[in-house]
C-alpha cells in the first residue's frame, strides 16, 4: 500500500514535469514568432490573477454550484462522529460539513487548505453505505485535503488556461495577419517557426488538458491510498465504490467544472472502457480503483 502511494506521488510530479516543459516549448516557440513579448506577459499574469481567484473561492464556488447546506452536529451525529474520528488520525482540523440533497450517493472535498477545507456528502450516499464504507469515502476526502489536491488541481488548471490562451492569441493573430514582426528575421527559417508555431496552437491545448486530466485521475488513486491508510480498511472504500458506480440514479448537481471533485464521475450512464475514452476521464475506472484497493494489504 504504502509502495502504491509512492508510485502515484511520482507519476504525478513527472506528469507536472511533462506540462511544464509543454509550457515551456509553447512559450519559447510564440516568443520567437511575436516581436514583443509583453503579449505573453500579459496572459501569463491574467491566467495566474484569474486561477488565484477560483482557488481562494474554490469553496464558495463549489458549494453554490452544487447546492450544498452546512450541517450541524445535531442533524447527523454518525457523519461527525466519523470524520472527528478520521481527522484526528490524519492530523487535520475539522473540516466544515455539507450535505448536497441528491439521492445518488457521492462525496466531494474542495478548500484551499486544510483549515478551510469543505467535505460534502449527499443524502443517497448517506442512505446507501453502512459504516465502514462511510469512513473508506470521508477518508478519501480527507486524503484530498491532506494531500493539498485543490492546490495541486488548481496549478495544472493555471498552466491549462495559459496554454489555451498562447494558442488563442497565436490562431488570432496569424489570421489577421498581425503576428509577422518577424519580417526581418530570414523568411525560410521564420516559416519554419510559423508552422510549428500552428502545430502547437492547435496540438498544444489538446495535450495540457489530457495532462490535466491524468494528473486528475493519479490524485484519485493517491487519495485511495491514502485514505486506506487511515481506515486500515481497503474493503470500506472498495465496497463503497461498488455501489456508488452501480447506481443508476442521474445527479441533478452534477457539471462539467465540478465533476473532477466527486469520489465518482457524476454523470451515470457514461461508463466506457476504450483507450480513447479513459484518455479523457476525470476519474480513473472504478474497476481499476477498486482492484488497486483488492491488492492493497495492511
Amino acid at each position: 500500500m504504502y509502495k502504491e502511494r509512492s508510485r502515484n506521488i511520482r507519476k504525478t510530479w513527472l506528469l507536472f514535469t511533462a506540462f511544464f516543459v509543454l509550457v515551456i516549448g509553447i512559450g519559447w516557440i510564440f516568443g520567437f514568432l511575436y516581436d514583443s513579448p509583453i503579449i505573453l506577459y500579459i496572459a501569463v499574469i491574467f491566467s495566474v490573477v484569474m486561477s488565484f481567484i477560483s482557488y481562494w473561492y474554490s469553496d464558495k464556488i463549489v458549494l453554490r454550484m452544487t447546492r450544498a447546506k452546512p450541517v450541524e452536529k445535531r442533524d447527523n451525529p454518525e457523519l461527525y462522529n466519523i470524520v472527528e474520528n478520521l481527522v484526528i488520525t490524519a492530523g487535520l482540523p475539522m473540516p466544515k460539513l455539507y450535505f448536497v440533497d441528491e439521492a445518488a450517493p457521492n462525496a466531494f472535498a474542495t478548500g484551499r487548505d486544510p483549515k478551510h477545507a469543505v467535505v460534502a456528502v449527499t443524502r443517497g450516499l448517506m442512505e446507501r453505505l453502512n459504516r465502514s464504507e462511510l469512513e473508506g469515502v470521508i477518508a478519501h476526502e480527507l486524503s484530498h485535503i491532506g494531500n493539498r489536491d485543490m492546490l495541486v488541481s488548481t496549478v495544472a488548471v493555471v498552466l491549462v488556461g495559459f496554454i489555451a490562451i498562447l494558442s488563442d492569441m497565436f490562431m488570432r493573430s496569424l489570421f489577421w495577419g498581425a503576428m509577422f514582426g518577424g519580417r526581418n528575421r530570414n523568411g525560410g527559417g521564420h516559416a519554419v517557426f510559423m508552422l510549428i508555431g500552428i502545430a502547437f496552437a492547435v496540438l498544444a491545448p489538446i495535450s495540457a488538458a489530457l495532462v490535466q486530466l491524468a494528473i486528475s485521475r493519479k490524485r484519485e488513486l493517491l487519495a485511495d491510498a491514502s485514505g486506506v491508510l487511515l481506515t486500515r480498511y481497503p474493503e470500506g472504500l472498495a465496497n463503497a465504490l461498488v455501489k456508488i458506480s452501480s447506481d443508476p440514479t442521474p445527479m441533478r448537481a452534477a457539471q462539467n467544472a465540478t465533476a473532477h471533485l466527486w469520489l465518482d464521475d457524476p454523470f451515470k450512464g457514461k461508463k466506457k472502457t476504450s483507450w480513447l475514452h479513459k484518455l479523457f476521464m476525470t476519474h480513473p475506472p472504478v474497476e481499476d480503483r477498486v482492484k488497486a484497493l483488492i491488492k492493497m494489504s495492511i
